[in-house]
């Protein structure tokens, strides 16, 4: 925990807090513009306002957004001589990218949770939608957490080899683009694609993209398995990438 205090220090003054804000924020003010722009009123409700903020935030903004809050962790350590200095110190080559990768999960889950707010926001404000949305919206946005956290790693490591800003983030938007094709697609290996499977997270429920529109069991399953058994693959690649970079250093 203290390895990840330390990284969350670093940002005190960071743009990341701002990211983690206004994309998601973004994102469901901009659904609500075109409903009201084309004189339409939410058909189905909360599902309507859930459905035009969260669709596209899962496709591209998301990953891009993880990709931006990734290069933002990693970009002090690509400054001087503060890469010298990480990898000299007594933390361990897992617990650096543990700790960084914990990071970037956070913020993608504070996104998540700025977009939830935002949806209620502009659902009770713009559209008068009586109540809460329904709990399966707060059930899945735990679930697009879960989901976020191997896109997390992976781009994490990518931040951590590259000291390009733009590199890992351009990589973020064409992965993003690759999954948008696979879940067009409808190919079951997506679920093994990181950005896929945030893709397919977001997209739960909503009878887009391929998905059926039902909240299954084996659907949850499977998302929440995938998630798990990716992050643990990813960190495991990242944390020996990176010794053996300190090995050669």
């Amino acid at each position: 925990m203290g390895a990840v205090h330390a990284e969350f220090l670093k940002l005190k003054r960071s743009l990341a807090w701002t990211v983690v804000a206004l994309l998601p924020a973004a994102m469901a003010v901009a659904g609500a513009v075109n409903t009201i722009a084309a004189g339409q009123q939410p058909e189905d409700g909360w599902h309507t306002v859930w459905l035009r903020s969260a669709v596209f935030y899962g496709l591209f903004p998301l990953a891009t957004g993880i990709g931006i809050l990734a290069s933002l962790v990693w970009r002090v350590e690509h400054r001087g001589g503060n890469w010298n200095a990480l990898m000299s110190g007594p933390v361990s080559s897992l617990r650096i990218v543990a700790a960084k990768a914990a990071v970037v999960a956070v913020l993608a889950a504070a996104m998540q949770a700025v977009l939830l707010a935002a949806v209620i926001a502009v659902g009770r404000l713009a559209f008068a939608l009586p109540g809460m949305p329904p709990a399966r919206y707060f059930w899945i946005s735990l679930l697009i957490m879960l989901a976020c956290v191997p896109v997390a790693v992976l781009q994490s490591g990518l931040s951590m080899l590259m000291r390009s800003f733009a590199g890992p983030i351009a990589v973020a938007f064409l992965g993003a683009a690759a999954a948008v094709v696979m879940l067009m697609a409808e190919l079951p290996a997506a679920v093994l694609v990181p950005y896929a499977l945030i893709g397919r997270a977001t997209q739960l429920g909503t009878g887009t993209f391929g998905d059926t529109g039902a909240i299954t069991p084996w659907a949850v399953a499977t998302t929440a398995i995938a998630a798990v058994v990716l992050t643990a693959a990813l960190t495991a690649a990242t944390t020996a990438v990176l010794n053996r970079r300190d090995t050669r250093a």
